[in-house]
């Protein structure tokens, strides 16, 4: 990012969002629902606030206008955005709207809502903030920030994106782009021209619906986001398909907010809209891929220096790590292995690794796979032993634990940007290579050092050393 960059101001609600992550691999007895277990709480800005983190996270200075109150959630949504943000307050009429999903994995199961606050009106401060400001991203999740400050919206001489809500009002005359959904569009457009419902998902529906909002907006342009297919940019007339540069899974929270943050810091920079719109494409594509909103959770656990236990559920300062490193724009590298008897071949692959990225987390075996896996007579050193090590390591930025055979579970939590492997794999296709190509990610082999291995350190350990007249003592 470069020192150019034109300082942002995003006006909108605020939520406060939690996550329960763990892994669902049974119903319960009781009932059909899934047991979810090895849950890891963390707490991340939602709505405009994270529209907010995000366009401070690709390295401009960000504003935040909107409404937060006296209630215990705005006070832990306050934390979570001191110095990430610039915050400019205007009163919330009952408790901050948080929302918290239980997820399996990538998989929401359910999502429990609470608070019903509103913004009551502008202040001073908020609507000096928007005349002032270089560019304008209104994120509207209809809880009426936008709304008290509609009058300077209309006003302002910055470009503004506007993203809408259904629950909302639409965008003030004149924006530079509007970015709705397929859904959204479609609910807007059927207000406007009481028409049937139609497949959101179909490009005919959602260029007809950018043609009528076009129009009935008053706007510059609508952008029409499609998912994985990309976004459908409109001037009124004939459509522009930005596709997806690849297939990302994974959680799409918050790629609607990723898009119009991207967009909105572009064109308030100068940048051209269709090349905004496919430089939003792209950062909404990467988001998804690199994991989605967990790049600005916090863990609602505190930081410990305590090792992790064989038999627990040890990633979560992995996760951490990935996502601090992710969301600075840096890239990560994950290794794995039993790392039983830490050895030269070992520290030389580790090393390597490092060097290929920003940071380094290392996927270790538990005490159980490894035994699965080499016999019972392994592990010669317990997990907790094998991670106080590889910790101590300069090159090792974090370390987890799994208990499956291959690390494809930890893996999707973590989806580095490069998985490093040994050399000595280089004429098989490993099994978790389509699982990281699945997210864009790579894998990369790295030479290993010959005639170093924990399966001949022990061997030679265990032989009864020969004393200088040849009989063993």
């Amino acid at each position: 990012m470069t020192a150019s960059q034109t300082p942002l101001v995003v006006v909108g609600d605020a939520l406060l969002d939690h996550d329960l992550c763990g892994r669902a691999e049974r119903l319960a007895p009781d009932a059909p629902v899934p047991v979810v277990h090895g849950t890891r709480r963390s707490s991340r800005p939602g709505g405009a606030a994270l529209a907010a983190c995000l366009a401070a996270a690709d390295g401009r200075p960000v504003t935040l206008v909107t409404a937060l109150g006296a209630d215990a959630a705005s006070d832990t949504l306050r934390e979570l955005l001191a110095g990430r943000v610039g915050l400019v307050e205007v009163p919330l009429e009952g408790a901050l709207s948080s929302k918290t999903r239980v997820m399996a994995g990538d998989r929401p199961l359910l999502r429990l809502d609470d608070g019903d606050g509103r913004a009551r009106e502008a202040s001073p401060q908020a609507v000096a903030a928007v005349a002032a400001a270089g560019g304008v991203l209104v994120a509207d999740y209809g809880r009426g920030t936008a709304d008290v400050l509609r009058d300077a919206l209309a006003h302002t001489a910055a470009p503004v994106v506007w993203d809408p809500h259904v629950s909302g009002r639409p965008p003030v005359p004149g924006v530079r782009l509007a970015t709705p959904s397929a859904q959204e569009a479609r609910a807007f457009a059927r207000r406007l021209d009481d028409a049937e419902a139609g497949d959101t998902a179909g490009l005919r529906t959602a260029a007809r619906d950018a043609r009528t909002l076009v129009r009935a907006w008053q706007a510059q342009a609508v952008a029409v986001t499609l998912g994985e297919r990309g976004a459908l940019l409109s001037h009124g007339e004939t459509p522009l398909l930005v596709p997806t540069p690849a297939a990302a899974t994974g959680d799409p929270c918050g790629a609607g907010d990723r898009f119009a943050a991207a967009a909105a810091g572009l064109l308030a920079d100068g940048t051209h809209t269709e090349a905004a719109v496919q430089a939003a494409v792209h950062a909404a594509t990467r988001y998804v891929a690199e994991g989605g909103a967990r790049a600005v959770a916090v863990a609602d656990e505190p930081e410990t220096d305590t090792m992790p236990s064989a038999d627990g559920d040890p990633t979560a300062d992995a996760v951490r790590t990935a996502a601090r490193v992710r969301a600075a724009g840096g890239t990560v590298v994950a290794a794995g292995g039993c790392f039983d008897l830490l050895h030269a071949g070992h520290v030389a692959l580790l090393q390597a690794a490092r060097r290929a990225g920003d940071c380094l987390v290392v996927c270790v075996n538990s005490d159980d796979s490894v035994r699965r896996r080499k016999g019972d007579g392994r592990p010669l050193v317990p997990a907790a032993d094998r991670v106080r090590v590889l910790r101590a390591l300069e090159c090792v930025d974090a370390v987890a634990v799994f208990d499956e055979d291959t690390p494809e579970r930890i893996l999707g939590e973590l989806r580095p940007h490069i998985w490093a492997k040994g050399g000595d794999y280089a004429r098989s296709r490993l099994p978790e290579q389509p699982l990281v190509e699945s997210w864009g990610g790579q894998v990369l082999l790295l030479p290993y050092l010959d005639g170093r291995s924990t399966t001949g350190l022990a061997r030679r350990a265990a032989q009864a050393p020969t004393p200088a007249g040849g009989h063993p003592r």
